[in-house]
This record gives C-alpha cells, structure tokens and sequence, in this order.
C-alpha cells in the first residue's frame, strides 16, 4: 500500500487581504502550508502538492487546476503509485498526525473517510426570499473539512469528469458520492479551523503559539 497526500494550494488569499497565494502566507513564523505537510509527511510515504504557476517545484509541486478539485486531480496524477489518496487543504493549517491516522484507519470498508464536526448550531432551510421553509435536525448534519482519505482507484474514477463538474464540486467526497460510492465521516477536533479571515489567522496562531 502506497499512502500519498494530495495538498490543494492553489487559493488566491484575497479574503485573507494577502498580497499572493494564501499557501504562503506567513503564520506563525513559516508558510502556511508548511504546517501541513509537516504532519502529512510524518504519516504518508509522500505528499504531491498542487501550487499557482510561479510555485512549481518538481516532482511533487505540481500546477494547480482550473478549480479545487481539478487541482486535486494534477497531483494525483503526478502520484500513479498511490493506492490510498489523503486530499488536504492548505488552509487548515491546525491539522493533527492523529486525525490524519484515524482517517486513513476508518477507510476499511469504504470507499472514502472524511474529517468533519458535528453541527452544533440550529440551522435552518430558507426559500429565496428568506422566508424559513423548515428547521433541520442537526444531530444528524457534519459540517465537513479535510483531511479526506480515499481509495485512489476510486477517486481518479471520480475526477474523470470534464472541469465544469470538477467546478461544482463543494469537495471530492462529493464526487465519490455521485458515483454511488460509500463515504464515512470521522470526528475531527475543534481545532482543525479553516483559516479564511484575518481573524481566523490571528486565532491560528495563538493555537500554534500553545502548541509549539
């Protein structure tokens, strides 16, 4: 078995107020993917790393697609030795060895295991005009993010698609499902924030600061 880590790093960090890819913004005193492939290093035989132009370091910098997952496509097609793909995003940068471990464990089975947190929150359904339509029951609702493990096989299946599907996307677990196949959620810690906003940055790196 060949464990290979796909990196999507192709954000442009404009929400950020960066001045280029959020990949390499500095947090904490490194670039922020750096945090990342640090942990996915420790735990997969290798990581593929999907970067704008201007990034491209080879063999495993490769050049981001289109989109997300046309991005997560390239690398994997830069790893055609990898029977298990751990896809992860370079704006959670709080990632833990352990969720990444738990991940590729709960794989038996399926054909993919993903990372997420229950929602806590009341979320409601709303029409077009903002009119609520109904309260759904959030003790059976995960709010995903990544890591998300997968059989490789099946996922190169699943991104065989053409880039307006790859587009539409919310994430690669997605496409897994499109195709009938078995996805599970596993329970990340509240730490593994996606690092959006100015805020979101300075929160990640108080949490870096406690950790290091």
């Amino acid at each position: 078995m060949s464990t290979v880590a796909l990196i999507a790093a192709g954000g442009s960090g404009e929400r950020l107020g960066a001045s280029g890819p959020k990949a390499f913004v500095v947090l904490a005193g490194r670039p922020m993917l750096e945090w990342s492939l640090l942990l996915l290093r420790e735990v997969c035989d290798r990581v593929v790393v999907a970067v704008p132009d201007g990034h491209v370091e080879a063999p495993d910098f490769v050049t981001g697609g289109s989109s997300r997952s046309a991005s997560v496509r390239n690398a994997l097609a830069a790893a055609p030795e990898a029977t298990v793909a751990v896809v992860h995003d370079a704006a959670r940068p709080l990632l833990e060895a352990d969720l990444i471990r738990r991940c590729i464990a709960s794989l038996e089975g399926f054909d993919g295991a993903i990372a997420a947190a229950r929602v806590t929150d009341t979320v409601k359904e709303a029409a077009p005009d903002g009119r609520v339509v109904r309260s759904l029951d959030r003790d059976s609702l995960w709010a995903v993010q990544t890591p998300q493990v997968f059989r490789a096989d099946v996922l190169r299946g699943a991104l065989s698609v053409d880039d307006e599907k790859l587009a539409s996307a919310t994430d690669d677990a997605s496409l897994i499902e499109r195709t009938g196949g078995t996805v599970r959620v596993v329970e990340a810690p509240v730490t593994n924030m996606k690092v959006t906003t100015q805020l979101d940055l300075r929160v990640a790196e108080a949490i870096l600061a406690e950790r290091c």
